[in-house]
């Protein structure tokens, strides 16, 4: 038996806590995760650029998993771009792929061949899927490619756009959207946000939430132990949720029924090791 499920069955967690598998509709909401869904389901609606930045850890890609999930599927379809180091002709060649068409060999062909794509065709009831472009890591993307992304949004400048564009990366991206060089791209975008870390009470809701959804609605984590976490952690969800099952792993070992301070601070000097 595995020490996870060993804990489980200790605990008498019906599911694994703090898992990276809960759904989207499970999932326990903060203030700023409620934002972000929020712009993005407005830079969807809208079918414009939207920026959703944010430290490692903070919820990005949840919040637009979240988002998402919340479209119509009938109305709606999702190119979702995970890794932008595929280059830019492996960007095009998602879009094209997605959208049906088989690639063009020549980048200069499949670069027409993508816009056109995008540019839509009535489906048989004559109206417009709304095609979402997810690209989770952007800021891995260089100035040239972020360039030529928003070359694609030129194709409908003077007619309703029917695709909204969705970059999702770390800080960084923020700041270099702000460089003179790419002045034409930041004037383009829509909205924009980031995600900063949750503040004390909303850590403790989101560990009293996610130990709910497993399971165990009465208290089990201290209020210092919550508090520690909460200060190593800085808020990020990511991070909340490591510690968190570092700290019952700490407790369950020390066959304790609560997560202590103890436990928490063992958790926390192990992830500084």
């Amino acid at each position: 038996m595995s020490s996870i499920t060993s804990l489980q069955n200790y605990y008498g967690f019906t599911r694994t806590p703090f898992g990276r598998d809960i759904p989207p509709a499970a999932l326990h909401t903060h203030p700023g995760h409620r934002e972000a869904v929020a712009r993005i389901g407005w830079c969807i609606d809208q079918r414009q650029m939207g920026v959703i930045t944010g430290e490692v850890g903070a919820g990005k890609t949840v919040a637009a998993r979240a988002a998402l999930a919340q479209l119509e599927p009938s109305r709606h379809q999702v190119i979702y771009i995970p890794d932008p180091t595929i280059g830019l002709r492996g960007i095009h060649t998602s879009i094209v792929t997605a959208l049906g068409a088989s690639p063009a060999f020549y980048s200069g062909v499949l670069a027409s061949q993508s816009a056109s794509l995008l540019a839509g065709e009535l489906d048989e009831r004559s109206r417009l899927p709304v095609i979402v472009i997810v690209i989770d890591e952007a800021h891995l993307l260089g100035n040239q490619d972020l360039e030529a992304l928003r070359m694609l949004t030129n194709v409908n400048l003077d007619t309703v756009s029917h695709f909204a564009l969705l970059l999702i990366g770390q800080p960084t991206l923020r700041r270099r959207l702000k460089l003179a060089v790419l002045a034409a791209l930041d004037q383009r975008i829509g909205t924009r946000f980031t995600i900063n870390g949750m503040g004390p009470e909303d850590t403790t809701d989101y560990i009293k939430g996610h130990l709910a959804y497993a399971g165990r609605s009465d208290p089990l984590f201290s209020d210092d132990a919550i508090s520690a976490i909460h200060h190593a952690s800085r808020g990020y969800p990511r991070s909340v949720n490591n510690l968190a099952v570092s700290a019952l792993l700490a407790a369950y070992s020390a066959q304790k029924n609560m997560v202590d301070q103890a436990a928490a601070q063992s958790a926390i000097s192990e992830s500084n090791e």
